[in-house]
């Protein structure tokens, strides 16, 4: 395998953040020699995340084996998941603000036909159900666990506890019109044709369509980290990476 010199488009912060976990883990586990730094674990991660590198890239250039770099980048992750923030965490942030953006993602995966349950109707594609909660500005907030395809955004809005939640805390929250009757403090468009609707009606879809635009700007960050534009790992992975790409992006926006 040919290897070149090449960038990964992360900011310097997103590096410090993680090297400095790594070092705070190895530390803890009384991790006494490594093959690569901390330093150097954590670029070989952020190039998997970023970049969508296989282990074999990855291995060839860090100079590694293929299974250290799957370790590696397991380790990485799983630290990163685990702080990332919680759906309270979110709500608690989103009480500060006048109201929030709601919208469901598909994160497509190497799937074969006969699995129906990751199947999306609406993508015509295998893939996997992410929920984006972004603050009035479109920044991402929080995302969801990741919920097989077939699985319907009102459906995977009340499986994570997330109409209940904004309820409870009475944040308004606006979304497209997949989430008709979650009911609480979801605001979704008028139902119907649109020949069908009042001029009123109409008005109304469209002022909500212009403010409810800007969640698209959070779900394009979130797949700004290339691997998850096509994942092939198991699925039972994905939510650990979603929440490491969640935590990293906002490890590097504060």
């Amino acid at each position: 395998m040919l290897v070149y010199p090449s960038g990964v488009d992360v900011s310097s912060s997103a590096l410090r953040f993680l090297a400095q976990q790594l070092r705070r883990h190895r530390r803890a586990i009384g991790s006494r020699w490594r093959r690569l730094s901390a330093g150097r674990q954590a670029l070989l991660a952020l190039a998997h995340l970023r970049v969508g590198q296989t282990y074999a890239q990855l291995a060839a250039g860090f100079g590694v084996g293929t299974t250290t770099a799957y370790r590696y980048v397991t380790e990485a992750v799983d630290l990163l998941a685990a702080l990332a923030p919680t759906l309270a965490d979110a709500v608690r942030t989103a009480s500060t603000k006048a109201f929030v953006l709601l919208d469901g993602t598909l994160l497509p995966i190497d799937r074969i036909a006969v699995d129906r349950p990751f199947y999306s109707g609406k993508h015509k594609k295998h893939g996997m159900n992410v929920q984006v909660i972004a603050d009035p500005f479109g920044r991402l907030l929080w995302a969801s666990p990741a919920l097989p395809g077939a699985v319907h955004d009102v459906r995977a809005a009340r499986e994570h506890g997330i109409v209940d939640a904004f309820t409870k805390a009475d944040v308004k929250c606006w979304a497209d019109k997949g989430y008709r009757g979650a009911d609480g403090t979801v605001r979704t468009p008028c139902w119907g044709r649109w020949e069908t609707l009042s001029a009123g009606q109409k008005a109304m879809n469209r002022s909500h369509a212009k403010i409810r635009a800007l969640v698209e700007q959070a779900v394009a960050t979130l797949k700004a980290w290339r691997l998850l534009r096509k994942l092939r790992c198991s699925t039972t992975r994905i939510t650990g990476l979603v929440q490491a790409v969640l935590c990293l992006h906002l490890a590097s926006s504060d």
